[in-house]
C-alpha cells in the first residue's frame, strides 16, 4: 500500500514540538501507521524531487506564513516555501491527484488557483459552526459529517473569494470559505480537522506570542476552547484516507 505525504512547516523556536504534535494529530485522525505517513519539514530545507506516483495523497498542514503578507515582509523561508508548494501544486491540480491543505493549505491553493485571500475573514483561535452547502451534503470527503459540526479554528487570513471553477463545500458566519475544492480530488479547508482538544491548546501554547491573540490572554483563550464539541473535523482526514488510499 502506498503512503502518505504530509508537508509541514514550523519554522518558529519550538518548531520541532509543533510539528511533532501536527505528525501526531495526523496520525490520530487517519489511523495511518507512521510507516504510511512521510513528513517533509519544507522550511528546514528546498523541497526535494519528488514523483507523486509513489504517493497515494498528500497533506498540506498549516504554519505561521500568510500567503497574503506584503512581499518585502516575507522572510527569506517563507518565499521558498511558497515557490516549492506552488510547483507541487500545478502538478497536483494538472493531474487532479489527491491533496487535502489545512488551513494554510487554503491559502496556497486558493491563490495558485486565482482566488482572492486576505484578511478580510480571520478568524480568533476559537471554535466555530460549521455548515455544510448542498455541494459539501453530498460529496464523498464529508460522509458521515452532520450538516452543521463544531471545529477549531485560529488563523490572520482566508480566502474571500473563491477560485475561478472551485466548488464551495462548506462555510461559517464569520468566515463564508472554510472548505473548497478544485476538480474532483484536490481539498482545502480553513478549520484544522485535525485538531482535537489537547493539540489545539498545545498549539495555542506555542503559538502564544504569534500574534493570535495577546500573550497574557493564553489562559482564558484555552479556558474557551474546552467548552467546545470537536469531534467530527478529524472524519475527513479519515475519508481523504478511506478514499485514496
Amino acid at each position: 500500500m502506498q503512503p502518505f505525504l504530509l508537508l509541514s512547516s514550523r519554522p518558529e523556536d519550538d518548531a520541532a514540538d509543533a510539528a511533532d504534535a501536527e505528525y501526531r494529530s495526523f496520525l490520530s485522525c487517519t489511523a495511518l501507521p507512521a510507516g504510511r505517513l512521510h513528513r517533509i519539514r519544507l522550511e528546514a530545507a528546498p523541497l526535494p524531487a519528488l514523483d507523486l506516483d509513489d504517493y497515494a495523497g498528500v497533506f498540506l498542514g498549516g504554519g505561521p506564513f500568510n500567503s497574503s503578507d506584503a512581499p518585502d515582509e516575507k522572510s527569506a523561508v517563507q518565499v521558498r516555501v511558497e515557490r516549492d508548494v506552488g510547483r507541487l501544486l500545478d502538478e497536483i491540480v494538472d493531474r487532479d491527484l489527491p491533496f487535502f491543505g489545512a488551513c494554510y493549505g487554503i491559502g496556497t491553493l486558493g491563490t495558485h488557483r486565482g482566488g482572492v485571500v486576505d484578511r478580510t475573514y480571520a478568524e480568533p483561535v476559537s471554535a466555530v459552526e460549521i455548515s455544510l452547502t448542498p455541494e459539501g451534503r453530498d460529496d464523498a470527503l464529508l460522509a458521515g459529517v452532520t450538516d452543521r459540526f463544531e471545529a477549531f479554528v485560529g488563523h490572520k487570513e482566508a480566502c474571500r473569494v473563491l477560485p475561478p471553477g472551485a466548488v464551495l463545500l462548506a462555510s461559517s458566519a464569520t468566515c463564508p470559505v472554510q472548505m473548497f475544492k478544485v476538480g474532483r480530488n484536490v481539498y482545502a479547508t480553513q478549520f484544522h480537522p485535525e485538531l482535537d482538544l489537547a493539540a489545539i491548546v498545545q498549539r495555542v501554547r506555542i503559538y502564544q506570542h504569534a500574534g493570535y491573540f495577546p500573550a497574557t490572554e493564553v489562559e482564558a483563550v484555552i479556558g474557551r476552547l474546552g467548552s467546545a464539541a470537536v469531534t467530527a473535523p478529524g472524519r475527513l482526514l479519515a475519508n481523504f484516507v478511506a478514499r485514496y488510499g
